[in-house]
């Protein structure tokens, strides 16, 4: 099998880039994967990568780099999914070695302390989008069932103070029920 390697370079450039510059966790580097993966370079669907989102979200473990595993194994297979992780892990592991050297220089310094918080205002606002491209997504399916429990959802974590992971796990088993019962009414359609 003949192994396309500009790919695999395009993959590893990618997510360095995206990983070395993404401030803020998870959230921020989905929404910059899907401008460059499903706007820039065309490799995947938007509703693929929102699929790509909630499997991350659910899976345990980083984010980004449960993200790498899938956009890579989707691009070129393990090797794919390895390139990616690589590309992922290097600079934060760079970045936070340099940063432990001179930790005390860097929490003491005030310059650094109003870069971090103006650099929160920006990753409020990409956090804002992601969830905003989601919540749009689940209205375009127009089904009652989603809608309502994502607003169900959001009152749960943001009011009630109801576990994110549990709310995960009943959404799952709410969505497992409802694709046994539409395949039961096909089937029984069917017959």
């Amino acid at each position: 099998m003949k192994r396309d390697y500009s790919k695999l370079g395009t993959l590893f450039k990618s997510m360095f880039m995206l990983s070395a510059c993404t401030f803020g966790g998870g959230f921020v580097i989905v929404s910059l994967m899907k401008k460059r993966f499903v706007e820039e370079l065309k490799w995947l669907e938007e509703d693929e990568m929102l699929d790509v989102t909630a499997i991350t979200q659910s899976a345990p473990g980083p984010l980004p780099v449960n993200a790498s595993v899938i956009i890579g194994y989707r691009m070129a297979g393990v090797l794919g999914s390895l390139t990616a992780i690589l590309g992922t892990i290097l600079p934060p592991m760079i970045i936070i070695s340099i940063i432990s050297v001179f930790y005390e220089q860097f929490r003491t310094n005030p310059y650094i302390a109003v870069a971090l918080q103006v650099m929160r205002a920006g990753v409020a606002a990409v956090i804002f989008d992601v969830v905003i491209n989601l919540a749009k997504n689940v209205l375009k399916t127009k089904r009652v069932l989603y809608i309502a429990m994502m607003v169900i959802a959001f009152v749960a974590t943001y009011l009630l103070g109801v576990s994110a992971m549990l709310i995960i796990f009943t959404c799952l088993g709410i969505g497992l029920a409802d694709l046994a019962v539409t395949l039961y009414k096909k089937k029984k359609g069917v017959a």
